[in-house]
């Protein structure tokens, strides 16, 4: 069974110097409750379908399943997703030859809010952590973003 281990920080400083991809995406969710989400996305000009299980006790790793659809299909799916959309600016930032963090910018309703996640090939890999990362936030549901697309950032303060 495909397993997805990641960890999930904050963002405190400027990584955008490190940055060697970036990406526009938006996502919605056919189902978003805790036992299995299944999530549809439009990365730049390419479709996604995803189901993704419950997380572990601490977090980091959960099953995860995903296949490239047409974008046009993936276009007409999230017309069917339940309310609340996630757009973001996806950034690539390396971390050696094998790890890279995925920096998340989101923008509408989650604008202000930056999010650094890194896939691990085990939960207790080590890896380094760059001046810029900031609080860890992997066990904070809050940041999921099929929550955020339930309870917006902006509405936290």
């Amino acid at each position: 069974m495909p397993q997805e281990i990641e960890r999930k920080f904050l963002v405190k400083g400027n990584y955008k110097p490190f940055v060697v991809k970036e990406f526009h995406i938006v996502q919605g969710y056919l189902s978003s409750i805790p036992e299995r989400t299944v999530r549809i996305r439009i990365k730049n000009e390419k479709g996604f379908l995803t189901i993704k299980g419950q997380m572990n006790k601490n977090g980091t790793s959960r099953y995860e399943w995903e296949r490239e659809i047409p974008k046009k299909e993936a276009e007409e799916l999230l017309k069917l997703c339940e309310p609340g959309i996630i757009d973001k600016t996806r950034q690539i930032v390396p971390v050696n030859r094998r790890l890279f963090f995925e920096v998340d910018e989101f923008h509408g309703e989650n604008q202000g809010l930056v999010v650094a996640e890194i896939e691990l090939p085990s939960e207790d890999f080590p890896f380094e952590k760059p001046d810029w990362l900031g609080k860890e936030v992997t066990n904070d549901k809050r940041y999921y973003n099929s929550m955020l697309k339930k309870h917006p950032f902006k509405y936290w303060q």
